[in-house]
């Protein structure tokens, strides 16, 4: 089993990727692998909307990162994506990212357990965290939780190695995302499916 952690800073090793190490630990912990991807600072184009995606099961724009994400979650068993909070929100390459990865290829997340992780230096996160949350209800994934919101605080990452309530909910979720992969694993070994979908209904409003 595999856990994808995406950084969703322009910084390799600052606040967000402090957040996501102290998650690896307990997965390791686990015997579980896990990778942490950084969307680095190269531009992320916003999703144009062309619908393209539907038939490609891909986005149509392949110069950045965003396909490159849609490869990886195909063959990843858990999610965490990170963020740093930019103005009470994702940051605009994270919101970028998951825009187009989701819209073109939910499926690749769909009941696979995932979780978000903000991190600021004081205020906002709430705000970022239910906008990312909102992604994982959109592709009908599991949402793991811990013991209290998934933030940190901090300007640098030796201020969020002193939240050491932040961090202690880092190692909660690292330790409940194994938790919830074992029970899916498990699920699967005893022969229990996936839910039947209904065909989606949509109903647009004038």
């Amino acid at each position: 089993m595999k856990v994808l952690l995406i950084n969703g800073s322009p910084h390799a090793h600052g606040c967000t990727y402090t957040a996501l190490f102290e998650i690896t630990k307990e997965l390791d912990k686990a015997n579980i692998a896990s990778e942490i991807f950084q969307v680095g600072t190269q531009p992320v184009r916003g999703c144009v909307g062309c619908g393209r995606c539907r038939e490609l099961n891909q986005c149509v724009h392949d110069d950045d990162i965003v396909n490159v994400v849609i490869r990886k979650a195909r063959e990843t068993d858990g999610f965490i994506f990170g963020s740093p909070v930019h103005f009470a929100a994702a940051s605009g390459t994270m919101t970028a990212l998951m825009d187009r990865v989701f819209y073109a290829a939910s499926s690749a997340f769909a009941y696979k357990p995932g979780a978000c992780v903000v991190s600021a230096r004081r205020a906002g996160t709430t705000a970022a965290l239910d906008q990312l949350n909102k992604y994982i209800g959109f592709a009908r994934m599991i949402m793991v939780p811990s013991r209290y919101w998934n933030m940190v605080h901090g300007t640098t990452p030796e201020e969020v190695q002193q939240d050491l309530e932040g961090l202690q909910i880092m190692r909660s979720l690292g330790v409940n995302m194994a938790w919830m992969l074992s029970i899916l694993a498990s699920g699967r070994e005893n022969g229990i499916p996936l839910p039947v979908e209904e065909k989606r209904v949509r109903t647009n409003f004038i």
